[in-house]
């Protein structure tokens, strides 16, 4: 009888193993998101503290430029940290349940976010 007990355990200590090492990876890319969203906000001040920081106003446009981008970097990583945790609580039911599924319109929609703000730092970076 004891033995059965065991093994019931043994098997029972499996399954919920995989489950954490699955909790635990979700946790993994929520962190890896957060660092990311950082990352874009810190290009953007730095991008705009170096604008001002020169000392030369080259234009309206490019003053105009310089806060658009600061503006739309600080708004993309808050956008970022919110996704993610959407994201994170999302897969945490649907590991919980087993029904796990890539979530392609979140990193679809962080992309084209992210090529829009290169376009204008490469604009930024023509005027300048």
């Amino acid at each position: 009888m004891r033995n059965r007990e065991l093994k019931e355990d043994v098997i029972s200590v499996t399954e919920e193993s995989k489950y954490i090492q699955q909790h635990l990876a979700n946790e993994r890319t929520f962190l890896a998101w957060v660092r990311t969203a950082i990352a874009i906000m810190g290009v953007g001040f730095l991008v705009t503290n170096l604008h001002y920081n020169m000392g030369i106003t080259l234009s309206r446009g490019g003053d105009l430029l310089a806060r658009i981008i600061g503006l739309a970097t600080v708004g993309l990583g808050v956008v970022t940290v919110v996704m993610s945790m959407v994201v994170y609580f999302r897969k945490i039911h649907s590991i919980n349940n087993q029904t796990f599924t890539a979530s392609k319109k979140y990193i679809f929609t962080l992309s084209l976010i992210i090529i829009i703000i290169a376009l204008l730092l490469g604009v930024y970076f023509v005027i300048v």
